[in-house]
């Protein structure tokens, strides 16, 4: 064939490109095991900041393997809820079963396009439930974490992550462990305007259901808010429907007590 023909450069160039193609596929195939384990890891990790158990500095030195025998030697129980906030299916403990951000983005298309969907709670040993937030900042998606103690009414901590928020000013979101502190204390209030609120400006010292927006970060401030608010009141039915629950079983117990003590003192004045 002649090598300076039109139809040997064609055929060359096609059978360079096929073999590209095959030799990318065949890495990406044998890479994915790894990137999925990774990725799992990742999220994890970013599980157990939000719960309280250490830092994120801290899974990140100890490895994969220890940060996820971790998670599932301290996980409780984790599970998805409807939007009526009833148990849907429990997530494997034993294969540290836990939805990624991919999932997360489906379930937010759900929510926000009025569709059915299922949403993660991992509760663990220490008292902690942990649920996802999942929405848009300023150059692409933002997620994260809020942790709540076992009343379910005190948040106990947050974690976020982003994809390209703007280093030093939207990426605070995750940079800076002083906005995620603000959250430790803080509750949620559906009877409010907004469940919960991150105020450009500063939010009211007396105000429990906010808190204070990153400074120069208007737009991935906003976003986060946007997506804190759209996901609490998805799991609204969850969330009350626990508290509620836990009220009636302390009113109940307090009357069993009192009727307890009541009985003790009739025997005694006998």
């Amino acid at each position: 064939m002649n090598t300076n023909s039109n139809t040997y450069t064609v055929i060359y160039t096609t059978l360079v490109c096929v073999l590209v193609a095959a030799i990318l596929a065949l890495v990406s195939q044998f890479l994915k095991p790894k990137q999925e384990a990774n990725e799992k890891a990742e999220t994890i990790s970013q599980i157990l900041t939000a719960a309280g158990f250490d830092a994120k500095e801290h899974w990140q030195q100890i490895g994969n393997a220890a940060t996820i025998d971790f998670y599932k030697e301290n996980l409780a129980e984790a599970f998805t809820v409807n939007a009526q906030g009833a148990q849907v299916q429990s997530l494997d403990k034993a294969k540290a079963d836990i939805f990624s951000v991919s999932d997360l983005k489906v379930q937010n298309r759900n929510i926000k396009g009025g569709k059915d969907f299922e949403l993660p709670v991992y509760t663990f040993s220490n008292g902690v439930t942990v649920i996802p937030v999942y929405g848009a900042g300023l150059w692409g998606p933002v997620w994260g974490y809020l942790s709540f103690d076992a009343s379910l009414d005190n948040m106990e901590g947050a974690y976020f992550d982003h994809e390209s928020e703007t280093p030093g000013l939207g990426g605070k979101i995750k940079d800076d462990p002083a906005f995620r502190a603000q959250f430790k204390g803080k509750t949620v209030d559906f009877a409010d305007a907004k469940a919960f609120e991150i105020v450009k400006g500063g939010a009211p010292a007396d105000k429990r259901n906010a808190i204070d927006a990153i400074t120069g970060a208007t737009m991935t401030s906003k976003g986060l808010d946007e997506a804190i608010n759209n996901w609490l009141v998805a799991f609204k039915g969850y969330l009350q429907g626990k508290i509620q629950a836990q009220a009636a079983e302390a009113e109940a117990a307090a009357a069993a007590a009192a009727e307890e003590t009541a009985e003790t003192e009739n025997q005694t004045a006998e």
